[in-house]
């Protein structure tokens, strides 16, 4: 037997070799020397679903792809006599499409390594692949023991207990020695939690903790899923945009206001240098969720895969849950979310760059709370429509309605602002005209 617990790169490359030559668990795992089990939880925990086509058919896991004669039901064909079936877009606008998984991705070896049909199969695949298992299984090994492995719901629901029992002078020994089945953490968990800023209460409102000299140690990461990067490094997104050039790049980052106040969602279109902004509250992913939902009811499905195929993030906790932005409720994907390495904002520099037309207007250190959603559009409607150097002297407006169309604009609430009317100073929204709009 192994005398190493974990897989290595060897054994997960003889695990590939194994699967692609129709071996079974069993006799994969004699020859490795593991469990049975070891392999299939292997295989099952690292596959990677792939949605493509095969050799002169596109990807449609429609149940009845095979039978349909249905035609025109969207305008992205040209052609008269082609059947949607013939499109993978025919599934995100017909109102007959029912999801079809191949049944032997339920039952062992769980992928389709190895497997006779895979040339001519239309529906959605999965593979395992040693190098990447490697990666993922790295990533979550250098990342188990960083961060604060929580939710935000338990965070909630914390915070709603322990911060107006501080508020009344209560200390955290006290509470947690009151309240033992209802914290049921540590109290060096919760002034943890405090003193990453996840609570209302803060270190200033403990007396005593103020008085102690902090220890110099790294910062805290919050972060609600630790996997959420894997599969979505920037290295994998250069692979992805070297295999899809065509697809349009939007960088998503948050500016913030005011320490702990409201903050700002933004969208930036690479192409078209159009940036939108969105404000929020709270700077949690259930923000950014709700955000790209409404988008999505908004535009349709096909204009938002048109404008959002990929999404280029940072590693900030509020684009932690990249699956709800990913996927539809009913499961179907509609983008492609990657996220930049940590502490490399130049990876999103368009996104990054941008961001200083707003603080012309809003100053770093001003709350975003005393605005208003429609204050917030006016002032990227201004911005939006400075012509600048790189686009011709274009505005990101003229470069957007040039490759998308002026319809999405206007579905997006987005406004031309006349060239000698353009404002870029705090007066903007001081004004009495921008709290009127």
């Amino acid at each position: 037997m192994a005398t190493q617990k974990h897989l290595i790169l060897e054994d997960r490359v003889e695990i590939e070799k194994g699967l692609d030559n129709r071996k079974s668990f069993k006799k994969i795992a004699t020859e490795l020397g593991k469990d049975c089990s070891t392999i299939s939880k292997e295989v099952r925990g690292h596959r990677v679903f792939e949605r493509k086509g095969s050799l002169g058919r596109v990807f449609n896991d429609c149940a009845f792809r095979k039978d349909c004669d249905m035609k025109h039901l969207c305008s992205a064909c040209s052609k008269k006599d082609a059947l949607c079936s013939r499109c993978n877009l025919c599934r995100t606008v017909c109102s007959h499409y029912q999801k079809m998984v191949c049944p032997r991705l339920s039952k062992p070896p769980y992928v389709c390594n190895g497997c006779k049909d895979r040339s001519h199969c239309t529906l959605e695949k999965a593979r395992y692949r040693a190098s990447r298992a490697q990666a993922e299984y790295e990533t979550v090994l250098r990342e188990s023991r960083s961060g604060i492995n929580t939710t935000e719901e338990e965070v909630k629901r914390l915070d709603q207990i322990i911060s107006p029992l501080i508020s009344n002078g209560q200390s955290i020994h006290h509470i947690c020695s009151s309240l033992p089945d209802s914290i049921m953490h540590s109290e060096k968990t919760i002034y943890t939690y405090i003193s990453a800023g996840l609570f209302h209460a803060r270190d200033i409102d403990m007396p005593r903790k103020v008085r102690f000299r902090p220890r110099k140690k790294e910062g805290q990461v919050f972060k609600v899923d630790k996997k959420c990067r894997i599969g979505r490094t920037i290295e994998e997104f250069r692979l992805y945009r070297a295999e899809h050039p065509e697809l349009p790049v939007t960088e998503i980052d948050s500016v913030e206001g005011k320490k702990g106040g409201a903050v700002l969602l933004t969208l930036h279109c690479v192409s078209a240098k159009l940036q939108l902004a969105f404000l929020r509250q709270a700077n949690d992913s259930a923000s950014v969720t709700y955000i790209f939902n409404q988008l999505f009811r908004t535009l349709g499905a096909w204009d938002y895969q048109k404008i959002f195929p990929l999404i280029l993030a940072d590693n900030g906790s509020e684009f932690s849950d990249p699956s709800a932005i990913e996927f539809t409720q009913n499961g179907e994907r509609i983008s492609r979310l990657f996220y930049c390495d940590p502490s490399a904002p130049g990876q999103k520099g368009h996104c990054e760059n941008n961001h200083e037309f707003i603080r012309r207007i809003i100053p770093k250190g001003v709350d975003f709370g005393q605005y208003t959603q429609a204050q917030i559009n006016l002032m990227m409607n201004h911005i939006n429509s400075y012509g600048r150097p790189e686009l011709n002297d274009r505005s990101p407006y003229e470069m957007f309605a040039f490759l998308f169309g002026e319809e999405l604009l206007q579905k997006l609430g987005v406004m031309k602002i006349p060239r000698d009317s353009i404002m870029l100073t705090p007066k903007l929204l001081s004004s009495r005209s921008s709290k009127e709009d």
